[in-house]
This record gives structure tokens, sequence and C-alpha cells, in this order.
């Protein structure tokens, strides 16, 4: 059983595979915390280990008791006004403008399996016995309010998933002016934060920091996107963990919109992790009988160092989050026209690519954005979801089915929570964007921010695309988002609710997500936002990929895809070869090169294949054919990173992944910058079975598995297919395979 009561000292101990997670009811019926760390025996009681004493200058709850001061107490889900001056994990404003609460234990539920969440994606179960669910029930009489806390222990993980549902059981209204999904205190504050931050062409770069004193914290208020400047994700590590061993705790929020993730460390060294909704221009107006659900927050734990972290959330995120039936089925390679063509295109040239693309083993072709609308340019016709006929004068769905009897699936690209200003759509609905009264709105790409808030609007969009999906033979949809909010307002809204535009946009984009994946189980959907501006475990849930970043240049991807894989499998990453000079920083890498950084995501090409050299186009037939050849390895295998662009010089990066088996494997190692009579290299890999014998594709002798996990692979040695690349921007790519 993963989750223990004990009813005389009220305790609940979660266990996962290794870890342990406790905590308890207190003296005044509010939750305490206890521990959260590596597994540890089950026992009947754990109080021993909760602690308090009085402290100097401090309020206490009891007018008996100096020593119950709920600011020196590690709590579970704490509220703020009773004792406890470091931020809270919730806060509500009362009719009579109190903001104090009582919420008290009134009791528990536990179950197995994982019940849905209320318009919020979220991790899921196949089989009840895959995890087991603890519901925290808390009352507060006053106000006729209730909070339920979930718990989600998925067993065969170092998982556990929480949320909290807020209650109006009362008559008088409330306003919920914070609502985090989780709070965790730690015993102490000796950690260091990683995050996940940047900005377009650069997204989630690794950054590292040593708590201090004070709040310490990531977030984003661009509404429509949880953004490129941070991921809805931290780790707080021990001081000497790295990517293999040490102490770790992963928290990552499954949300798509603004998002704050805190850590405040209070005056006794109290490290105290907030994640949820950020409260900065929040408000959610709790009617009498109605409720609010917060997101979904995943903790991770790993004794394994960060590499173990990584895996667990590629696990649990490929097969317990992604949904459908793209979920396991391996990707096709595809080639996408926008870097070949941009807005100049006609049916010829599109069939002409395709063409181009058969021949060399794609399978897969993508028509990109300015095929609708009067669209020859980033000016016009967002919302215009009818076909230019200019441009493609036998429509989407002749052209498909052309592509289709090349023998290739065809993709359709869409922008669906946009406008143009110049388009029909404006014209017939100008109150449908995101505004305000009276204040001008912002442009920002020459568009503006379509009003998700509102179902009418959401209804037109879903409409207009299923119109187009129903006739046409489509396989895939990118579905890209190229702008923030600004002037956020609606005008459906009443001025009360006003505070609630940013999150309830971003349900209305879940439920056109949810609709259409479900009326169109068969196309595979990849999100993508100006790049990689909305990579987060939301979007995931419904498009089991995600463009990394539109910054394909093979160096710049080595840190973008170095530090998705932090949170996020390689499944789930977009990955092109695109033309040199590279469109976003002027650099000209070898197209093998390029290949190696792309396998180690979803594969794909991006360039006009019918302008390249016979040399060029035969050594694509052979990486696509390599692709193929361990697709099911790159999407399925475990992850190890191995040397990382963010330590040291950063002049080269490795990394490897490994099949369930141990029994085959894919490492590749880049280098930057060329050197002068360098030192001997050696790559040191993991992962594999240090029994196994291994054949290196190129190289003639073989290789135990602890030799190369030790001494590694002495580059200088190995003459891989006749040489070896020098130079600047070079890579070396190993398959290994194990020999019966």
């Amino acid at each position: 059983m993963p989750i223990f009561f004990n009813q005389k000292t009220r305790e609940f101990h979660l266990q996962a595979k290794n870890v342990s997670y406790i905590f308890t009811v207190l003296e005044n019926n509010q939750l305490g915390h206890i521990y959260y760390g590596r597994k540890i025996t089950h026992r009947d009681s754990f109080l021993h280990l909760y602690t308090i004493q009085k402290k100097t200058y401090t309020a206490t709850v009891f007018d008996d008791d100096l020593t119950f001061c709920l600011d020196t107490i590690k709590q579970e889900f704490p509220s703020y006004g009773t004792t406890d001056f470091r931020e809270p994990a919730y806060q509500i404003l009362l009719e009579n403008g109190s903001r104090i609460t009582q919420f008290e234990y009134k009791g528990h539920r536990i179950y197995q399996g994982k019940l849905k969440l209320d318009g919020l994606p979220a991790t899921y179960v196949e089989q009840e016995k895959e995890a087991t669910t603890l519901e925290i029930y808390l009352f507060d009489p006053l106000i006729d309010a209730e909070i339920i806390l979930q718990y989600t222990v998925f067993e065969q993980f170092n998982a556990i998933a929480r949320n909290a549902k807020f209650i109006n059981h009362g008559k008088e209204n409330l306003i919920l002016t914070r609502a985090m999904s989780a709070s965790v205190d730690f015993f102490d504050a000796e950690f260091e934060m990683v995050h996940l931050s940047g900005s377009w062409g650069r997204e989630r770069y690794v950054r590292t920091r040593k708590l201090s004193p004070g709040i310490q914290s990531i977030s984003s208020t661009r509404g429509t996107a949880s953004g490129a400047g941070h991921n809805p994700f931290i780790a707080l590590k021990r001081p000497g963990t790295n990517e293999h061993q040490g102490d770790v705790f992963g928290f990552s929020l499954v949300y798509s919109g603004n998002f704050l993730v805190q850590v405040e460390v209070d005056p006794y060294d109290v490290a105290r992790v907030s994640i949820g909704i950020n409260p900065f221009d929040f408000h959610w107006l709790l009617e009498s009988k109605q409720s609010f659900q917060t997101p979904e927050v995943v903790l991770v734990y790993s004794s394994q160092g960060m590499n173990g972290m990584s895996q667990v959330y590629h696990s649990l995120y490929r097969t317990r989050l992604a949904k459908g039936i793209w979920r396991d089925k391996e990707r096709p390679v595809l080639i996408n026209n926008w870097e070949a063509t941009y807005f100049k295109f006609n049916e010829e040239k599109i069939l002409e690519i395709a063409r181009a693309a058969k021949e060399l083993g794609i399978e897969l072709f993508v028509l990109d954005d300015g095929w609708f609308g009067q669209r020859t340019n980033a000016k016009t016709s967002l919302g215009d979801w009818v076909v230019n006929k200019s441009k493609l004068p036998n429509g989407i769905t002749e052209l498909a089915k052309k592509i289709r009897d090349l023998g290739l699936y065809f993709g359709l690209w869409f922008e669906p929570e946009m406008v143009s200003k110049i388009s029909d759509l404006y014209k017939k609905h100008p109150d449908w964007i995101i505004h305000v009264p009276n204040r001008k709105p912002s442009q920002g790409r020459n568009q503006y921010v379509l009003d998700f808030s509102r179902q009418e609007v959401v209804d037109y969009i879903y409409h207009a695309m299923v119109k187009i999906l129903d006739k046409a033979p489509i396989s895939y949809i990118k579905w890209d988002m190229n702008r923030y909010m600004t002037e956020i307002g609606s005008a459906r809204l009443p001025a009360n609710r006003q505070f609630e535009v940013a999150h309830r946009y971003i349900l209305g984009v879940y439920k056109l997500y949810e609709r259409l994946t479900a009326e169109f189980p068969d196309i595979l959907f990849e999100s993508c936002a100006g790049g990689g501006a909305r990579f987060d475990p939301g979007m995931l849930h419904y498009a089991p990929q995600t463009w990394t970043s539109d910054d394909t240049d093979a160096m710049e991807r080595l840190k973008i895809q170095y530090g998705t894989s932090l949170v996020y499998p390689l499944s789930s990453m977009g990955a092109h070869v695109t033309a040199v000079p590279n469109h976003q920083v002027g650099r000209i890498t070898s197209i093998e090169t390029r290949a190696n950084v792309a396998y180690f995501g979803i594969f794909g090409y991006e360039l006009d294949v019918t302008k390249l050299s016979v040399e060029e186009k035969d050594k694509i037939k052979k990486q696509i054919t390599f692709y193929k050849q361990n697709r099911s390895l790159f999407q399925k295998g475990t992850f190890y990173r191995l040397q990382s662009p963010f330590e040291k010089d950063g002049n080269v990066t490795s990394w490897i992944v490994v099949s369930e088996d141990q029994k085959e494997a894919v490492a590749c190692r880049y280098q930057v910058l060329g050197k002068p009579n360098a030192r001997y290299e050696r790559l040191v890999l993991k992962g594999l079975r240090p029994d196994y014998k291994y054949k290196i594709e190129g190289i003639p002798s073989f290789f135990y598995g602890d030799e190369l996990m030790n001494a590694g692979i002495y580059l200088d040695n190995v003459v891989l297919a006749g040489k070896l690349q020098y130079g600047d921007f070079t890579s070396q790519i190993f398959k290994l395979s194990n020999l019966a």
C-alpha cells in the first residue's frame, strides 16, 4: 500500500518507488509537514521528526502554548494571517473585507486510480492499480467553504501529483486572490535552485543559483503562454549533486498560462516552495455553490542526480501525460516548407518539394503558414481559415489528396488563437479580441489575441477548423501561437470577473484542443508558440510533440535541447535539419552535424530539397534510413546527459539514449570549436549493462559495457566511417549493439 494513515496520530505517509512524503494533522487541525525525501521504512508514528520550540518575538495560536507558532512550523497548505508571516498557498477575500480563514481537517479518502481534473490537463492512469490517490478535506465553517487537497502516488515512479480544489458551499461570494497548486516546507535551505530561462531563439537555458534568505522566483505574466522567459519548472538540488548522483527535488506545473514558482527562505533557514497560477493580476470570483480547480503539479524526487529526476519525468510524461494513438506510435519523418518558401509558394512548388521529399524517404509533408485568406505576408488574414485560391486553386483537399497519392502523409499549419486586423473575421467581430474599453490595443506581429474566454469565439474557430479537417486527408496539425496578451480584458465578462480573463483564456485553449483531439484522434498535433514559448506539460497532454525552438542552428540547439531534456522526453522535441547559412544565426554547419543533433528529437527537415546537390541528397537518404532504423530507440529509450554545454567552457556536449533492454544505444559527442594540439579526449557512457559485449558501428573491436562506462571511448583511437571529424561545429555519432 503506497499510502498509510495512522488513525491515532493522524499521520499520512505516502510512498512511491524510492520516496516518502509524510505529513500530519496539527493540534489546531491544520496540516503540518514532516518529511519529503528518500524512502524511509514505515512505522507507527513519525512525530519524533516533528519538533517545535519557543521563539522570541512571535505570535502564537494558543494562549497557553508559547511554542505553537505557525511561522516556525513546517506546513502542508499554509494560510496567511494566523501567526504565519511567510507567503501562503492561498488567500481568500471575504465580502466584509477580511482575508482571514481557518480551514481545518475534516476527513480524507484513499482510493486506487486517479480522477480527471475539471477542464485542465493532467497525468492519468490506464489501470486503477497504477496509482493511489489521497484526498484531504479541509473546511472553514465560518464561511462554509471547503478545500480538497489531492495527492496521487504513481507507485512505479518517484512521482507525486498534487492539486487543490476550492468549493464555496455558503451563500456569500468569495474571491480567491491566491490559489497555488502545492506548497512544500523543507527541513532547511541548503539547496541550489535550477530553472530553465531564456527568450525567443534561446529557450530553456539551464540556470543554477544558491538559495539565499528571502524570495527567489520565476514566473510568467504573458497570458497566452507559459513563455520563453521561464519554464514552469524548478529543481532544488543539494550542493554537490550532479547529473548522476545526489538528491534533487523537481516541481513541474501542468499549465500553459501565467504561473509562479517561488522559494521563500525564512529567518530559520527553512525553504518553502510554492507553485501554481501566478497571483499577479489574478482574482477569481467564487459564487455560492461554485468551485475552482487549480492545475496539477508533479513532484519528482531523485537520489540519482538530475538525470534520475529527468528520467522519471520523461517516462511519466511520455506515457501518462501525453495521450492518444500518437503517444506510442512511431512519428513520421517530416518536411516543412516554411524555410524553403516562406509565404511565396503555389501548388506546383509544394508538389515539387513533396515529390523530391518522397524520393529521399520522407514520410510527411507539412504545409506551413500562408495557405489561407489573402495571406501573402504576416500582416493579414489570420482568422480567415479558407484556402487562398490564388496560391492553391484546387484547394486544400485536392492538394492533400495529391500528396497522399505520392505516398506521403499531409500536414497543415494553423494559428487558431489569433486574428489579423486586416481580415474578414476582425471586420465582422472587432470585439472578439482581448482588449479593454477606450484603450488602443497594442499589436504584436501585426496580430491580436482572440478572446478564448468566450465560448462563442472558441466555437467559431472550432467549426472553421472542422470544415477543413472533415474534408481533407490531414494527418498532422502544427498549432502555432505567436502573440502574448496586452491590454487584458474581455468584452463579455462583467467588471468583477476581469481578473479571470487570462486563466479563462487558457481553459478555452484546452477546451478547443480537447474537442479537436477527440473528434480527430488519428491526427498528430504539434504545439508551437513562436518556437518554444509554450513548451510545457499542459500542451504535452494534447500535442505529444512541440516545436522546440525557431532557432534551428545545430550549435544553439545543443543548449536548447539539453535544457529541455531536464523535464521533457525526446519524443516531445520537434527537431529539424535546416538550410545553411542558418536563418537565425547565420552559422554554417555540416549536414552531418545538423542531423546528429536533430536525431535526438522528433526528426525532420525544413529546407528546399529541390535545390540540393546529388551528394547532399545521398547524405539525407542515409540520415533518414539511420533514423528510421533507430526511431523507436530515440522516441522511447532512456536518455542520459553526459557532458553539458552549460559547464566549463561549453565547448563539448554529449549524450546517449539507451534501449529499455540495454541491448542498443546511440551516443553522440558535439564539439563547437576545434582546438590545436588538444589533449586526449574520451567519451564515458552511461546506462549500459556492464556485462554485455557491445559492437560500435565503424569500429572493428568490441567493448564491455563496464569498460565503456568507466574507461570510455578514446576518441583519438577511433576511426569512424574512415576518418575523424576535426575542426569547428563537428560531431561524432556512435551506434552500439549488443553482441549476443
